[in-house]
Parts: structure tokens; sequence; C-alpha cells
């Protein structure tokens, strides 16, 4: 199901990360893999970038893995078969509460939060020639894709729009396959938690003409009081489609790191993505909020120790009881 990519390898000198240099390097893996999501969605295009970009700085062979989303991720990092991943703060919370439908029951306490990446915006997208330009106009009935199944995606937007009173029949795959469903006229609606630009919609944006479907006010409250999530705009600029931002809603994302990974190797890591915004923004435009201050916007997993020694040093007040 899975598959690395975009493996990274670099000479043996770190250029860019001070941390990488006089570390002892003795209990360091030889490679890693970061856990994404499918390809076509900003966890992919996001998570190959990091993923490379700390091969390059470290000096060490690593890339980007195509995954089910935050809920696999959760699991992958958990048991140590992806030693980096991303999830979403509600997919972390059912981990570790035991309640991951990939396996129920199992508290994913070895899953630790490593730095802030971006929120998470839950936006509609639907054909202009559909003619739904709102909630209330999608069709009773109508086939609505959510992403591959278990992701953030698929987990809650289904119980937003039940909580909106939306009926629907489900329909899962990977973004850039359901965007190709949407424009062959095999969906009626395509359901998007991830962090934008998604690059699905950038690509349908530039084929066909859409609607981005905004939550009216009284249907944003309504989902904040009943879903971990908070009040979001997309920013007009985000699509050629927006003229005005959108109102949303979202969830913030993390990086996750196993935590029995070398507290210098985490901590070298940290450093690489979080002291090189600008990079990481050339990477995607969703890591304008992968900044040192977001750091409390973890209130679910514990911190590796590699990371929080990171954040501690660069501003943050993580309580010791927070890390792992």
């Amino acid at each position: 199901m899975k598959r690395a990519l975009f493996a990274g390898m670099a000479v043996a000198f770190a250029f860019g990360s001070t941390a990488a240099v006089a570390q002892d390097r003795s209990d360091w893996p030889e490679s890693f893999t970061v856990g994404t999501a499918s390809q076509g969605g900003t966890y992919f295009a996001y998570g190959s970038g990091w993923a490379n970009l700390v091969a390059e700085e470290l000096g060490i062979s690593g890339g980007g893995e195509v995954t089910g989303g935050p809920m696999q991720n959760m699991a992958l990092v958990h048991t140590g078969e992806a030693a980096f991943g991303m999830t979403t703060m509600g997919p972390a919370a059912e981990s570790l509460a035991g309640t991951n439908p990939i396996a129920p029951g199992l508290q994913m306490t070895n899953a630790c939060a490593m730095f802030p990446m971006y929120q998470t915006p839950f936006s509609i997208t639907a054909l202009s020639s559909s003619g739904i330009t709102s909630v209330a106009e999608i069709p009773a009935g109508a086939k609505i894709g959510f992403g591959p199944a278990g992701s953030t995606s698929d987990t809650y937007f289904p119980r937003m729009l039940e909580e909106l009173g939306v009926d629907f029949e489900r329909r899962n795959g990977g973004w850039a396959d359901l965007g190709g469903q949407l424009q062959d006229g095999l969906l009626d609606v395509i359901a998007f938690a991830a962090g934008v630009p998604v690059p699905a919609v950038s690509q349908l944006e530039v084929q066909t003409d859409v609607n981005i479907i905004e939550f009216t006010e009284a249907e944003q409250k309504q989902i904040m009081d009943a879903f971990p999530v908070s009040e979001f705009d997309i920013a007009a600029d985000t699509y050629t489609t927006l003229t005005e931002p959108a109102r949303s809603v979202s969830m913030w994302n993390f990086a996750i790191a196993n935590c029995e990974l070398p507290e210098s190797f985490v901590y070298a890591a940290t450093d690489v993505v979080m002291s090189d915004n600008e990079r990481m923004v050339s990477i995607h435009r969703a890591a304008r909020s992968t900044v040192p201050a977001n750091w409390d916007k973890n209130k679910v997993m514990k911190w590796h120790p590699g990371a929080a020694k990171w954040f501690n040093e660069n501003g943050a007040s993580i309580p010791a009881d927070m890390i792992y």
C-alpha cells in the first residue's frame, strides 16, 4: 500500500543546519520515511518536501511515503514502521484514546509531537456546471468524495455534513483520483480537509470552472459547536476561483516522530524544518504557519524530547509533563 518516494541523498556535511554539525550520530538511523497521504493532496506535497529537505541538510537518506493519511500515520509512527509522519489533532486524540479504527483498543502513545505544520480547512468543491453554490443546494443522494478511507477528511467531513442535514452517498479515494471523477461527472461534490491550496483543486481550476463552496455563519457555528475545529477563512488569493475569503473551519496539523528515536536526531531534523521557513514555504504555501510561535497548538500529544528541547530553546515553554 505504501511506497517510498522522492528518496533524498546528500553530501556528508549539512550546510544549512547548525544542529547537524558536531552531533554524535552513532545511534541515528541510516534512513527514514515520512508518512504522508495520497498523491494530489497537501500532505503528500508538504511531507515529501520536508522529508527531502531534512535528508539533504542532514546527509541521510529519506523521503515521503504514500499512506492512508493521519490515522494510518499515527499507527505507522507508533509502531516505528515510519520514523516520522503527519497527523491532525482529531485523529491524534482518537489514536491516543485507543479508538483509531486501524487498531481499535490500541493506545498509540509512542507517537510524539515534533513540530506544528498548518491548519487544515474543510472545504467543498463542485463543478460550476452543477449549479451547486452552497451546502443547502447539495442535492439529496449526492455522490461526495471524502478522500482516502481513514483520512481526516473521511473521518470528520461526513459527520459534519450529516450535522448540517446533507443526505449523500459516500465515496473514497485519493485526491487526484477524486478530482478526476468530479471532472468526469462521476461525483457531484468533493469535500476536502487539506492544507490550502489543495493541489487537486488547483489542477481542476486550470481545466474547468469550479465553485468553492463556503459555509454560512450559522453552518460554521453549528460545526464548531459539534467538532474539535476552529474558525478559519480561506484567503482570496489561495485559488483563482475565489474573489473574496471563503468561510470555513479548520483543524491543526502536526508532524509526529516515533518517541523512541534518538533525541539528537529529532532535534536536528526539527531544526532543519523550523529554522528556514522561507524554504518550507517554497515547498508549500501552507508552511506559512510552520513557525515556532505555533508550538502551543498541540494540546493532545506528548512532545518528543528532541523536539521539545529545540522549541524550549527558541521561545516555547513546553511543560515537563507534556514531554515524553
